[in-house]
């Protein structure tokens, strides 16, 4: 028709406007975009974008709690085996015959203190070799249930053997703790846990070993000498063996500390008073 726009023409007019309409609005929506972008990062912070970016968010790992909980489970064990070790220590050590100062020269008539103190640390490193040999000999064939039980046995006969050690080199050196049978054991037990001997001339030194320390310091002793003896444990005889061994030298070791401790203080047996009674009364 004559004077009438083309169709074409009308078309390509009305794109060319919402093409430019479409460019005025679209700088509104990326600045509209970036605020919401930018007020949702500060709503969570910096930390929750990392967090949420390596995959380590703020509530707790699910596999942080059961080895949290495996490891105090753990730690309850540890202890509660070595207070049950230190138990069977304490209530065994006032059972244990020792022979005080004139029992002791009668056995061995015509020795000196060092000469008997002798004989006894070789007795008791013969005793706690043979505890040694014992206990590596019945894990010749290792049962992993049964090593704890293991363990616990020879420690427990290894400080038998050398509490009645200390509490003889005592005497031995005229340096018997005061007091009674219970008082004297816990002493001695201290003396053990320490290696060293009892200050008799110290009321304090005795009076600690009556605490809650003794047990404590029992405590570290025995977990010390379980790490010690776990050699002991190895198959076909070679545990028998190297227990025998670390035994023996464990017990001479112990006995040159105590012995060095007790000859600063040593009484000479003609200035001590008249015996009280035999070792084990209350």
């Amino acid at each position: 028709m004559a004077g009438s726009e083309p169709f074409r023409k009308r078309l390509a007019r009305r794109s060319t406007a919402l093409g430019r309409t479409g460019d005025a609005a679209g700088p509104d929506r990326a600045v509209t975009g970036a605020h919401e972008a930018a007020g949702a990062h500060a709503e969570r912070g910096p930390g929750a974008s990392l967090a949420a970016a390596d995959g380590r968010g703020g509530g707790p790992s699910p596999e942080a709690g059961p080895s949290q909980a495996e490891g105090g489970r753990w730690t309850r064990g540890v202890r509660t085996s070595l207070s049950g070790v230190v138990d069977r220590i304490i209530v065994n050590a006032p059972r244990i015959p020792v022979r005080d100062l004139a029992t002791l020269r009668g056995q061995f008539p015509g020795l000196g203190p060092e000469e008997i103190a002798d004989k006894l640390v070789a007795g008791a490193a013969n005793g706690t070799s043979a505890v040694g040999a014992g206990i590596g000999a019945a894990a010749m064939l290792p049962v992993p249930p049964a090593m704890p039980a293991e363990l616990a046995a020879e420690i427990v006969g290894v400080a038998a053997v050398e509490f009645k050690l200390i509490a003889e080199l005592h005497e031995v050196y005229g340096l018997r703790a005061p007091g009674t049978l219970r008082r004297r054991t816990l002493a001695y037990l201290a003396a053990w846990a320490d290696e060293r001997g009892v200050d008799v001339t110290k009321p304090t030194s005795v009076n600690a070993a009556l605490g809650g320390q003794l047990r404590r310091e029992l405590r570290q002793r025995v977990l010390k000498r379980t790490f010690r003896n776990l050699p002991n444990l190895a198959p076909f005889m070679i545990g028998a063996t190297v227990g025998a061994v670390m035994n023996r030298r464990d017990t001479r070791r112990l006995a040159e500390k105590v012995r060095a401790d007790l000859r600063r203080r040593q009484v000479p047996w003609a200035e001590l008073p008249a015996p009280e009674g035999p070792q084990g009364a209350s």
